[in-house]
């Protein structure tokens, strides 16, 4: 079943509208959040996204809804690897830690207007050229690869950098920062304060992981406004979530390569799926591989979760015994 035009445009009207309500919460009130609050916060995210899909199960069928919350899994277990770029952001900007929160969701904002864009122009080349399936299965079976380098962390800084540069170099940048503000008066003079390289390096940086994450979505389902409100959902939480593992995410030293399998599965099914609808006349004679399986996305779904859980696990482990040997 196809969802609904009414639902489609309800819902994103009422999804914006709690984040916006979200931003002005922050923004009368900035402080550090509480490990409880950030937990509540957490709990609250994913029980409406979890509540969107059952809506979604009676608006557009079981298929739609076991859909988003493959999509909504994916995007989330992918976005979680963003955060250690985040936390490398706010140490190097020397962010104040009580305008940290705005700054997560002013980034967060910017990101998600740039995925938008993303996933219209993916969704309609995929519409109209099938065999990209190919290219994206190919280009995440690289990323995986690539997830599993250490040098993957250093050739992101340098990106960063190099867009930074480029911004002071044309925008006149103060060297301190003046409260959460974007402007400010030095010297007579108005200037943009740091924390405009802090949203536009929280922004950037988000769309370099979407360059990733947003084709392995497209591997589990085709259609634009499940792929976005997955993605909507995913964002939405995990300004939170940077507060709630704090630290933690320091000892999930095995996380990547969790993220890495999860990559390289859905590469697989993208793949698989490219044959199994195969166009090119060099493969095949232009016909369908008959004996390409089409994976679920139930399936899909268990090795999301079992990934990031191995990963998490190993990784709290080898912290744990790591600690042990030290003493």
């Amino acid at each position: 079943m196809a969802v609904p035009v009414w639902f489609e445009i309800v819902s994103l009207v009422v999804l914006t509208g709690i984040l916006l309500g979200d931003l002005l919460l922050i923004l009368k009130r900035p402080h550090v959040p509480s490990t409880k609050e950030s937990a509540l916060w957490v709990v609250f995210y994913v029980s409406l996204a979890l509540l969107f899909a059952g809506v979604l199960f009676f608006v557009a069928g079981s298929g739609t809804s076991v859909d988003f919350i493959a999509g909504w899994a994916t995007e989330y277990s992918l976005s979680i690897d963003n955060l250690f770029v985040f936390i490398l952001i706010m140490t190097q900007f020397q962010v104040p830690r009580r305008y940290q929160q705005e700054a997560l969701m002013v980034g967060i904002i910017i990101a998600l207007v740039l995925r938008a864009v993303f996933i219209i122009i993916v969704g309609a080349a995929i519409e109209h050229l099938s065999p990209l399936f190919y290219v994206f299965g190919a280009f995440l079976l690289f990323t995986a690869v690539r997830q599993t380098l250490p040098e993957k962390d250093d050739e992101d800084a340098r990106t960063e950098n190099f867009i930074v540069r480029q911004i002071r170099r044309v925008v006149p940048i103060s060297d301190a920062y003046d409260g959460p503000r974007v402007r400010t008066v030095v010297d007579g003079r108005k200037m943009w304060t740091p924390m405009l390289i802090v949203f536009v390096s929280l922004g950037v940086t988000d769309l370099m992981f979407a360059v990733d994450s947003i084709p392995a979505i497209f591997g589990i389902t085709t259609n634009p406004y499940i792929v976005f409100t997955a993605n909507l959902f995913a964002l939405m939480g995990l300004r939170q979530l940077y507060f709630l593992l704090g630290d933690l995410l320091e000892r999930l030293k095995y996380l990547h390569y969790g993220v890495a399998f999860i990559l390289a599965f859905i590469g697989v099914k993208l793949v698989l799926h490219a044959m199994h609808v195969n166009e090119l006349s060099f493969i095949n004679g232009g016909e369908p591989i008959g004996w390409a399986p089409e994976i679920s996305n139930g399936l899909s779904l268990a090795v999301i979760f079992g990934s990031m859980i191995v990963a998490s696990v190993a990784s709290i482990i080898a912290a744990s015994r790591d600690k042990r040997t030290a003493r």
